[in-house]
């Protein structure tokens, strides 16, 4: 399954303990709530394990791209027809400062990475 939605569904299951955790609270019901705060801890873990993997995945993502010859951002006529901007470069990869590689790469502008220079 996608990383993505892993992490959204247990974003979502946390959300719902922790109303119920606040459920528990109010009708002073200790054994619920020590229930719900055990789950809470177990659906953190889960979450930052997965965000470990992810950091790791676009890590090694990251440092592949980095091994490529030949990099350099795209201009806006090249951004505007990226598909057959694509075709024209084999091995042609795209990252956009927005996403999270982009992030983990610390870029500012869409940058094309290849094998090739073009």
């Amino acid at each position: 399954m996608n990383l993505n939605k892993d992490i959204q569904q247990l974003n979502n299951k946390l959300d719902l303990l922790r109303r119920k955790l606040d459920d528990a609270k109010a009708k002073d019901n200790q054994s619920l709530v020590l229930q719900f705060k055990r789950e809470l801890g177990v659906v953190s873990k889960k979450i930052a394990s997965i965000k470990g993997m992810q950091d790791r995945k676009n890590s090694a993502q990251s440092e592949e791209l980095k091994a490529l010859a030949f990099h350099r951002s795209l201009s806006k006529v090249e951004q505007a027809d990226m598909g057959k901007f694509k075709k024209s470069v084999r091995g042609l990869v795209v990252v956009h400062p927005l996403t999270s590689l982009g992030k983990e790469m610390g870029i500012s502008e869409v940058t094309g990475y290849a094998p090739k220079p073009f």
